[in-house]
């Protein structure tokens, strides 16, 4: 295995989090939690409550290729590179699923994982980096990555405040636009999206199996999270989708960050709701609408039926939009 580095109310707080786990989080968040403040129970860490729930979601594996393999669930979608080389990782889901990772690891290959490559900071794609990287495994992710690891976090739309990642979690390898390496018959290249969904966004590209991992760039079939808090744009959005684009052919096997395996149309029809969406809401804005009018006029309405099926809907999706253009 060789790599090289190149240069350079409440309910909305659930629909919003939803966009984070591996399309909605869990119904019935909300009752439980009024239940437990009906009760005198002090209530749940919602940080906590958040891991709970997405690692309760099971994974389930999927073929991509000869020794390529989708690991889907509890935090999105992982990629796993097998083969006698030793495995790599794209993303590490939320903590609470380590166990059952390592079991899906295990399956697969009894060799140990020798690299994981991080798609972003958010902590559902990176909750199992310590415990990878306390079993040998090289930790590789854009630079804007370990330094958003670094720093406590307060998200606002979300409602929730994270502290800065361990030591033991941070990337030991990082690079500015691009980390190439070649391991199990495979190349794969990391390529820096610039600010998209967060500003330390990458894509990962396998090669010879035609895969293509979008990170949370690309959220297949439901309105995405994008996270103003550091650096996430939706014409940002808008232009790291035409770049996965240019790096897709009409028969790529599309990982998203969340939702099921997609396709270079399931891009292209994502791309044109992105643009649309940010017209409607751009209009209304221009035209000194607040973010409360903005929502009343119900500019996803038409919408709704192909992107509204999460717990994340349409009035949801124009705050994200239009507190990120």
């Amino acid at each position: 295995m060789s790599g090289t580095v190149t240069s350079r109310t409440r309910r909305e707080w659930v629909r919003m989090m939803a966009a984070m786990g591996a399309g909605a989080l869990v119904d019935g968040l909300v009752p439980r939690e009024v239940a437990r403040a009906a009760s005198g129970r002090p209530p749940q860490d919602p940080v906590a409550a958040v891991r709970a729930r997405i690692g309760a979601i099971p994974i389930q594996a999927q073929r991509l290729g000869e020794n390529l393999t989708l690991l889907a669930g509890p935090g999105g979608n992982v990629v796993v590179l097998h083969g006698a080389e030793g495995m790599v990782l794209v993303d590490t889901f939320v903590a609470p699923a380590w166990p059952r990772l390592q079991e899906s690891l295990k399956g697969l290959s009894g060799a140990p994982v020798k690299l994981v490559i991080d798609t972003h900071w958010h902590f559902d794609h990176t909750d199992n980096n310590a415990p990878l990287r306390a079993g040998g495994a090289t930790l590789v992710a854009h630079e804007n990555t370990k330094l958003r690891m670094t720093q406590p976090h307060h998200l606002a739309v979300l409602e929730l405040d994270f502290p800065p990642s361990p030591a033991a979690a941070l990337p030991q390898r990082v690079f500015q636009d691009a980390y190439k390496l070649e391991a199990n018959g495979e190349r794969v290249t990391a390529s820096h999206v610039p600010p998209a969904h967060t500003d330390s966004d990458v894509v990962v590209r396998f090669e010879k199996a035609n895969v293509l991992h979008t990170g949370d760039v690309f959220f297949n079939g439901r309105y995405p999270f994008i996270d103003g808090s550091t650096g996430g744009r939706i014409d940002g959005m808008i232009e790291g989708v035409g770049r996965l684009l240019s790096l897709a052919e009409a028969d790529t096997k599309i990982v998203p960050g969340h939702g099921p395996l997609g396709t270079k149309a399931d891009l292209v029809k994502y791309r044109d709701m992105l643009s649309t969406a940010a017209d409607r809401v751009r209009n209304l804005k221009a035209s000194g609408k607040s973010l409360e009018e903005s929502i009343a006029a119900k500019p996803f309405v038409d919408l709704e039926a192909d992107w509204g099926k999460g717990t994340f809907n349409g009035d949801g999706f124009v705050k994200v939009v239009y507190l990120t253009l």
